[in-house]
């Protein structure tokens, strides 16, 4: 079950994955959810902002350039929303 906070991510990143919404928007997004970072290590803020940034740079290249395989990314995203699913579901009160 996906966490309240991690809801409107999830829901951009699959709308992502079926070519709904660009990239960009996609990381305008993430990059709004200010609850949901200030919910977790700050570390967690870094990698995402890492990987958005990411992100918007395959947007500029071919789907699948050497440099930059926006699939690749998206799995990375993916993950990042599980382990910050973890994260929230440990420190969350009992």
């Amino acid at each position: 079950m996906t966490h309240a906070l991690l809801a409107p991510l999830q829901d951009g990143l699959d709308a992502l994955r079926r070519s709904s919404i660009r990239p960009a928007d996609f990381s305008r997004q993430a990059r709004a959810q200010q609850a949901l970072l200030d919910a977790l290590p700050p570390r967690y803020t870094e990698v995402l902002l890492d990987l958005l940034d990411r992100l918007e740079s395959s947007a500029l290249f071919a789907e699948e350039s050497c440099s930059f395989s926006q699939a690749g990314l998206l799995d990375s995203l993916q993950l990042w929303l599980d382990k910050a699913a973890q994260q929230l579901r440990a420190s969350a009160p009992t």
